[in-house]
């Protein structure tokens, strides 16, 4: 399953807080799930980012349709339309509170 392999690959790279948004009820959604984790610095979060992609690529071939964020590596969203990953730093996560918005 796309979601569990996306959990492996914060997992390993130590990503942190990962929440797990279900929104299949939210009627003409964008996707299924949110999936969102902390990264302690650009470092890591652009390392969350590449773990991810690589996890998803080795097990499903599946490239992201959309990614952004890769140039300040604060806040990376990786989309994979049925789920969508956000990387952030923690500042940036309190900033946005998506987690609290959306659930």
């Amino acid at each position: 399953m796309l979601l569990k392999k996306i959990i492996e690959g914060i997992e390993s790279v130590n990503g942190t807080k990962i929440s797990i948004l279900n929104l299949e009820s939210k009627k003409n959604f964008l996707c299924d799930y949110f999936v969102i984790c902390n990264g302690n610095s650009n470092n890591q979060v652009f390392a969350i980012y590449q773990s991810i992609k690589k996890h998803v690529i080795k097990n499903f071939n599946k490239k992201p349709f959309h990614i952004e964020g890769l140039k300040n590596k604060e806040w990376i969203l990786v989309d994979y339309i049925s789920i969508i990953v956000h990387v952030f730093q923690e500042e940036k996560r309190l900033y946005y509170d998506i987690d609290r918005i959306w659930k």
